[in-house]
């Protein structure tokens, strides 16, 4: 990782009085979000502002809190002199890490009732990760449909139709994966458990074990997010 992705300035803009953040790699923008900054995407940049309508005092809190998280983890922030702290927030990994290590299980798995294992993580019908992102879905389309701007009953069914149908295409496809991997009880041909032990022709002495070097991750850019919808007045 480059240094440069260790590197913010988090402070406010003396053109817009608008408190910013910018620089830093994707775990620092998720700090940035979880800190209550949003996200701005430009054509030739990205970066974090906090939420309009706020009072001074709130700014202060909220941009002294994001950059007490940022140094915890070992992030160099510039910053003004009132958003400056010595404190450091105790960081802990966000409920996203849990999904992503069923990821690592799937990599590191030799046989189809592993993977299997891993993705009745995602299925399951009644508690599975699917599921309660369904139930998230709901629940925040219940809270825009009646909250009094002209385009919330639009956004509340936009939700129940990512829900009920890209949802669920999303939930059937991967059930029946794993429902297939289960039944095959099938160990996977090129991969196998490490056992660390050195084969007959192998002539280094500093050999551990007989395995083939892992293959390089490919890394993949995130589809577009789709457009929200349109004020119901254009702005001035």
């Amino acid at each position: 990782m480059a240094l440069a992705d260790r590197l913010l300035a988090l402070g406010r803009d003396v053109h817009s009085g608008e408190v910013l953040a910018r620089g830093g790699d994707p775990e620092a923008h998720s700090i940035l979000e979880r800190s209550g900054f949003v996200p701005v995407v430009r054509l030739h940049e990205t970066y974090h502002r906090l939420p309009v309508g706020l009072d001074e005092a709130e700014e202060k809190r909220l941009a002294t809190r994001a950059v007490a998280r940022l140094r915890a983890v070992k992030y160099s922030v510039d910053t003004d002199d009132d958003f400056d702290t010595e404190t450091r927030e105790p960081h802990y990994l966000p409920l996203g890490s849990s999904v992503a290590h069923l990821a690592e299980r799937i990599r590191e798995a030799t046989t189809s009732d592993e993977v299997a294992d891993a993705l009745t993580e995602l299925t399951a019908s009644h508690d599975g990760v699917l599921i309660a992102l369904g139930e998230v879905l709901a629940a925040t389309a219940a809270f825009c449909q009646d909250l009094g701007q002209p385009p919330d009953p639009h956004t509340a069914k936009r939700l129940h139709y990512l829900a009920e149908h890209r949802l669920a295409i999303l939930w059937s496809d991967l059930a029946h994966i794993r429902n297939d991997l289960a039944d095959r009880h099938q160990d996977h041909p090129q991969r196998r458990a490490c056992t660390a032990e050195v084969g007959p022709d192998e002539h280094e002495a500093s050999a551990v074990c007989g395995c083939p070097p892992p293959p390089p991750r490919l890394t993949t850019t995130p589809a577009a997010a789709p457009a929200p919808p349109a004020p119901a007045h254009p702005r001035r």
